[in-house]
């Protein structure tokens, strides 16, 4: 047998740049995820075109659910423009022919870093969240074959007793982001380093959302209309960021994820962190028919 009689004829590269091997290791994978809310799938993570721990694995999973009708946005922090959404949403438009858009209510996937978009999600909607570490239980227990076991005992213990060591010492628990969360009332994961604010958008969504640290070779999942429930005590109740009485500058708008801008004498500005939410309520204040799908929050409170 020759070395030539093994190859294949040169392409640039398969639909949607992954290799059919790939994509159906990661369906599979996803399926099981599925299958098993919040447990967290082992896959051989690709290499694609962008740095690790620049979004490889929502990538690989964005790209393994691509079709030709798909409608695809990238946010990251809650920013459709920023280097790395606009090149991700490039990139998957380049390799597989699908529609990039920015408005949430006409994409059919979702991928996000640390923001999951003010507008609610549809059941024909998938979020694909990049998750850079996704072992919740890594600040207890460093030994992953001991965290494994861990799991499957469902031993949180020390997830608890962090939480407890914050109250006791601040007044309050002080995990800002990746809040711990029970799933389906078994599995504790870690919702990729979205604010407290975004965690409640998860449980009993009409979405699937599935997070994929690529880094870490690892990936699970939420199926619509699952449980999401974050670690809390009976007498401290879970709270979110305090954004109610916030107003973005360039909308107007209140009572949404605000980032936070300090200016030059000290004071604070605050703007829309789902930037593209910001621009249709602008379009809708001048007049124009846009379209402002239902959102989770309404003045700064969950319905």
């Amino acid at each position: 047998m020759k070395l030539q009689e093994l190859t294949k004829p040169w392409t640039a590269f398969n639909y949607a740049f992954l290799d059919e091997s790939a994509k159906r290791e990661l369906r599979r994978r996803i399926l099981k995820a599925i299958a098993v809310p919040g447990y967290q799938v082992p896959y051989a993570s690709r290499e694609v075109p962008i740095a690790r721990g620049w979004g490889t694995g929502g990538l690989q999973v964005t790209l393994t659910l691509l079709k030709p009708t798909s409608v695809v946005k990238v946010i990251d922090q809650g920013a459709d423009d920023s280097v790395n959404a606009s090149s991700i949403r490039k990139f998957v438009g380049r390799v597989g022919g699908a529609v990039e858009t920015e408005d949430t209510m006409e994409a059919t996937i979702i991928q996000s870093r640390h923001r999951i978009p003010e507008e609610k999600l549809r059941e024909d909607q998938v979020l694909v969240l990049q998750v850079p570490n996704p072992e919740p239980l890594r600040p207890v227990q460093p030994d992953m074959s001991v965290a494994r076991e861990m799991h499957g005992d469902a031993d949180y213990g020390q997830l608890w007793l962090i939480l407890y060591e914050q109250l006791v010492k601040s007044g309050r628990i002080m995990q800002g982001s990746s809040y711990p969360s029970m799933v389906n009332g078994r599995h504790v994961m870690t919702p990729s380093p979205i604010p407290r604010w975004d965690v409640p958008k998860l449980d009993q969504a009409a979405h699937l959302t599935i997070l994929s640290a690529g880094r870490e070779k690892r990936i699970f999942a939420v199926p619509p209309y699952t449980s999401v429930e974050p670690l809390v005590f009976d007498d401290v109740p879970y709270r979110v960021e305090d954004h109610q009485d916030k107003t973005c500058y360039r909308s107007q708008v209140t009572g949404f994820f605000m980032n936070e801008l300090p200016q030059d004498d000290g004071s604070s500005k605050f703007e829309l962190s789902d930037s593209h939410f910001g621009i249709k309520s602008i379009r809708n204040a001048e007049g124009e028919a846009v379209e402002i799908g239902e959102t989770w929050y309404k003045n700064g409170r969950m319905d």
